[in-house]
């Protein structure tokens, strides 16, 4: 019997390169900024999934509250009181403007994270007991 084996580096290495596919190619209303919000939690959680072996809701839980952190960041303008204001890697990677509908894509990506594990920690038993 074989175990399904989930790569989070893996996984981590092709939501990265989806997300600088998206930042350099993609200029529209929705994937570009809800999109990429989505995907930069699922990004955080694989990386962070690669190197410590945490249980999927802790995880989660922490990669959504760290995301939630960097937003109110950008509520409270971080980059400018840090007088990072022209380094285009600050801006990019902090952000610079707050946005309701950015925590609710970190949401949906929290939300996406817990779904796919569930569904692939489901297979992975069924497997493991002969349960089809």
């Amino acid at each position: 019997m074989k175990n399904i084996s989930i790569s989070y580096p893996g996984f981590a290495a092709i939501t990265f390169l989806i997300e600088i596919m998206i930042a350099l190619f993609i200029h529209d209303n929705f994937i570009r900024p809800y999109m990429g919000d989505v995907l930069v939690v699922i990004l955080i959680y694989c990386f962070l999934k690669s190197f410590f072996d945490v249980p999927v809701l802790p995880a989660a839980l922490l990669v959504l509250g760290f995301s939630f952190f960097v937003e109110f960041l950008q509520y409270v303008n971080i980059v400018e009181k840090l007088r990072l204001g022209n380094s285009k890697f600050a801006r990019i990677v902090i952000g610079t403007s707050f946005s309701w509908m950015d925590m609710l894509a970190y949401w949906g990506g929290f939300m996406l994270v817990l779904i796919v594990e569930k569904h692939l920690l489901k297979k992975a038993l069924f497997a493991a007991s002969g349960i089809r």
